[in-house]
């Protein structure tokens, strides 16, 4: 990687080294996150789910609680994010025909971005709908974990 390339990370100091940005001069601004991803179940997977019949609990429910936690955890686990004053999270796991969609919302009133927050909680819900179902599906597949939007504001 040349050294114009780096110039332009901004988790990156002059010489490479990973950093964790300044934010401390930035105005905080309303900030929006919206995450999506997706897990492939079995079509006996998908009964179970919807039937309430998986043996540790209600799937989507747990994963929609998990995903607030993971949100609310995320610089714990990404170790150059900064903690954010959440001001907001919502998690939704919709059941269909093929697995789960999950989408996650983001929102706090600060100096950085809460893409990460979002996406943290689109994966955690996932993940914890992979471990609820694991026993009776060995094929699940989590994938297309995307950013749908982040928006800016400026406080009125």
């Amino acid at each position: 990687m040349g050294q114009e390339k780096r110039a332009e990370l901004s988790h990156t100091d002059h010489s490479g080294k990973a950093r964790m940005v300044e934010v401390g001069h930035k105005e905080p601004l309303r900030r929006r996150a919206k995450a999506a991803g997706r897990i492939h179940l079995q079509p006996e997977t998908v009964r179970l789910v919807r039937e309430n019949l998986i043996k540790k609990g209600d799937v989507l429910t747990v994963a929609e609680i998990a995903g607030i936690q993971g949100a609310k955890q995320t610089h714990l686990l990404i170790p150059l994010c900064h903690p954010l004053p959440l001001t907001g999270i919502d998690v939704v796991a919709e059941l269909d025909e093929e697995g789960v969609e999950v989408t996650a919302e983001a929102r706090c009133t600060g100096p950085t971005g809460v893409e990460m927050e979002a996406l943290t909680a689109v994966q955690v819900a996932l993940l914890t709908v992979y471990d609820m179902c694991k026993a009776v599906d060995q094929e699940m597949r989590i994938e297309n974990v995307h950013l749908l939007n982040k928006t800016k504001e400026a406080l009125s």
